[in-house]
Formats: C-alpha cells, structure tokens, sequence
C-alpha cells in the first residue's frame, strides 16, 4: 500500500514539474527572444516526463489476466 502511495505522490511532482515547463516553453515562444538549444532541451525534458509519468501510471493498473 505504501508504494501505491508513493507512486501517486511522485505522479502529483511529475505533473507539476511538466505543466511549469509547459508554461516557460510557451512563454520563451511567445517572447521571440528564445535560445532554440534552451527551448529544444526543455521540450526533451517534458517528453521524458510525460514518458516516465505513463510508465508510473501503469504500475497502478491491475494486470487483469487475459
């Protein structure tokens, strides 16, 4: 049970973390001034979060046998 509630609290920081890279990428877009090598490893940075959200999600998943 313990991990269960492990995995949700690191899920809630994971999101966290990807939603403010979402909001400082769309702000370096909008601002123009934008370094493309800055902007190209934050988007990396937010797909691997996205990435290792999904696998954490799926370890809350039930394997249901077939």
């Amino acid at each position: 049970m313990a991990d269960v509630i492990d995995i949700q609290r690191r899920l809630i920081e994971l999101d966290v973390e990807h939603r403010d890279l979402d909001a400082v990428i769309n702000m370096l877009t909008l601002d123009g001034h934008h370094d493309q090598l800055q902007l190209r490893r934050l988007k990396k940075r937010k797909l691997q979060l996205k990435d290792h959200i999904t696998l954490l999600k799926m370890q809350l998943v039930p394997d249901v046998p077939a």
